[in-house]
């Protein structure tokens, strides 16, 4: 689990993006371009995990690894109870057992979430596959995509950088 990622953050958004869609590899799908609309509109991450290039495409590390506890097949050494929150019925499809607690999530997060859900949230998973394989951060990323080949497939990536070090 990588020690930057909020994870009350991440759960609140998997619960969040859960209510309109629960499919596990639309929600991870959903959560990375909700984290490319946030960066290119507010230069930073919504939870601040990072990506693994997985044989689907791009997945939210920390994320996956809060679903896979809540499924039974991943340890997880976070002290938050996800299970509260949602639950993972037949491996795939997850089940808010809440509303998500918008406390956690800001305006600018819950912008990008609608975003990300109103446009990838209707396509088959065939079209999601298909349009993620596409991406260039996953095409170059051999394990870990990095947040710099994130930044530079976004349209004002010169920007993001120089507000990221400034």
């Amino acid at each position: 689990m990588p020690k930057f990622i909020d994870i009350q953050k991440a759960i609140e958004a998997i619960v969040y993006i859960s209510h309109k869609n629960g499919d596990l590899f639309h929600i991870v799908k959903i959560m990375y371009y909700a984290d490319k609309f946030h960066l290119e509109g507010y230069g930073r991450l919504i939870t601040g995990d990072y990506y693994v290039a997985m044989k689907d495409g791009p997945v939210p590390s920390g994320a996956y690894d809060i679903i896979k506890a809540v499924r039974g097949d991943g340890l997880s050494p976070i002290k938050e109870n996800p299970q509260e929150a949602f639950r993972v019925e037949d491996w795939i499809t997850i089940k808010p057992n809440r509303d998500p607690n918008l406390d956690y999530l800001s305006e600018s997060d819950i912008e990008a979430l609608n975003k990300a859900i109103d446009k990838y949230s209707p396509l088959s998973y065939q079209e999601l596959w298909d349009i993620v394989h596409e991406e260039e951060p996953y095409k170059q990323a051999r394990s870990d995509i990095s947040l710099e080949s994130i930044i530079k497939s976004l349209a004002n990536a010169d920007e993001i950088f120089e507000y990221m070090n400034s």
